[in-house]
């Protein structure tokens, strides 16, 4: 049971947590590194389960290092949040029709931002 007082987390916190901690190991990791850097007494099944959501997201990878796994980072925040927009998209029948909403929902900036995006992935060597 939690502490009393103590706040709880908002939703993708504590994987944007873990992400940051392990983008700043430089190199694999184990679950009692992780653990102690992102702290807050976290049980050592709920980073290990944290862990497992990030690594079925495709956020990171793992490997057997003697009886435990180690961990590494192989999205950032922002890669993350893209998983999570393309696993939404790939949910959808009419992808188009998602696509067009989403865009004709974008403020100016972000629509001209990504249109720039996509002419820059579009033609990679400018």
């Amino acid at each position: 049971m939690r502490e009393q007082g103590r706040a709880r987390r908002g939703q993708g916190e504590l994987e944007a947590q873990v992400l940051g901690a392990l983008r700043a190991a430089g190199g694999p990791v184990d679950t009692a590194w992780v653990r102690e850097r992102v702290g807050g007494g976290l049980a050592y099944t709920t980073v290990i389960t944290i862990l497992t959501r990030l690594l079925a997201k495709g956020a990171m990878t793992r490997e057997r290092s003697g009886r435990a796994f180690v961990w590494s980072p192989v999205a950032d925040e922002a890669g993350l949040a893209a998983l999570r927009m393309r696993r939404l998209l790939d949910q959808e029948r009419d992808r188009e029709a998602v696509l067009a909403s989403f865009v004709t929902s974008l403020p100016p900036g972000d629509e001209r931002l990504l249109r720039e995006l996509l002419e820059r992935a579009r033609d990679p060597e400018d």
